[in-house]
């Protein structure tokens, strides 16, 4: 049976949404990332209300995939530890999100620090989310 901490995933739904708004805030990476999408915030205002409901969403859908992974692993190995759900989270991302960027990006020929500022952030997220998880 699996059990998820139903506070992990609410507290891994905030520290989420923590981490997209810190990477992308005014800084060294917000404004790469502007010049290389040309998406500024005078330019996003239109759509901000639907990215954020898009991107709640999404980091919804993440922190239950992820506390479930993190649990049948746990189940499967008898390991519950923090360092088994990073290492969840690590394989989730490399898997799913890091492949599959990579691979859009390269056919919409997208430049290769666009690529890397994206994966990074998925890295982080994925990371900080499974950490939250394995906490608790």
């Amino acid at each position: 049976m699996i059990e998820l901490s139903w506070l992990g995933v609410v507290l891994a739904i905030v520290a989420g949404m923590l981490v997209a708004f810190i990477w992308y805030q005014k800084g060294p990476i917000a404004r790469a990332w502007e010049k290389l999408t040309g998406v500024t915030p005078e330019r996003i205002k239109p759509v901000r209300a639907k990215s954020m409901v898009q991107l709640f969403i999404t980091v919804i859908v993440m922190a239950l995939g992820l506390a479930v992974a993190i649990s049948v692993t746990a189940q499967a190995t008898g390991n519950d530890s923090v360092g088994a759900a990073l290492l969840v989270g690590l394989a989730l991302w490399g898997a799913f999100s890091a492949s599959t960027l990579v691979q859009h990006n390269a056919f919409e020929m997208k430049p290769a620090r666009l690529t890397a500022i994206n994966t990074g952030y998925q890295l982080l997220l994925f990371l900080v989310m499974s950490l939250v998880l394995g906490l608790l």
